[in-house]
């Protein structure tokens, strides 16, 4: 089993029903079980900077998928949501996006997968909740925490959990 770290995001439609939807799809507890789940943060747009909040968390599985088929099993959750790549803009509004951040320590570097994430480094909406269930963890030789240490977190905000029934 390996442990790997996925991001997830989104800023269309109900954001937080749609991500505990992603979470539940994604881990079936068989071949991809859910470890630990950071809070979630509403946090400004990054990339392309005209359009809602985005509500952001992180996740820790362990997972008897390759990379390539937790990518595979991410990208169909995020078509299941609603998201349609096709036609969307680059950085821009979707119901769902799911990243692998770091699959164990492997690094891979081909075609639609680079492993660890390669703008994890500058994106404070995923390394603030990741720090929040993995700060000690390194990746690309610096703990999660030295990262998060770099970036700007002004205007992301932790909320609050749903009250449970």
């Amino acid at each position: 089993m390996a442990q790997a770290y996925l991001a997830l995001g989104g800023n269309v439609g109900n954001s937080r029903a749609i991500l505990d939807r992603a979470v539940d799809l994604l881990c079936d507890g068989i071949e991809i079980r859910l470890k630990a789940r950071s809070s979630e943060y509403r946090t400004p747009p990054w990339g392309f900077k005209y359009q809602s909040p985005f509500i952001n968390l992180c996740i820790a599985v362990e997972t008897e998928l390759t990379p390539r088929e937790l990518l595979a099993r991410a990208q169909g959750v995020e078509l299941q949501l609603g998201r349609d790549r096709a036609h969307e803009k680059r950085w821009g509004p979707r119901t769902a996006d799911i990243d692998i951040i770091a699959y164990g320590d492997l690094t891979v570097d081909e075609l639609g997968l680079t492993l660890p994430h390669p703008r994890l480094f500058e994106r404070a909406f995923v390394l603030l909740p990741l720090a929040e269930i993995a700060p000690d963890r390194v990746i690309g030789g610096r703990t999660v925490r030295e990262a998060l240490d770099h970036v700007d977190t002004a205007g992301i905000e932790r909320l609050l959990p749903f009250p449970s029934p």
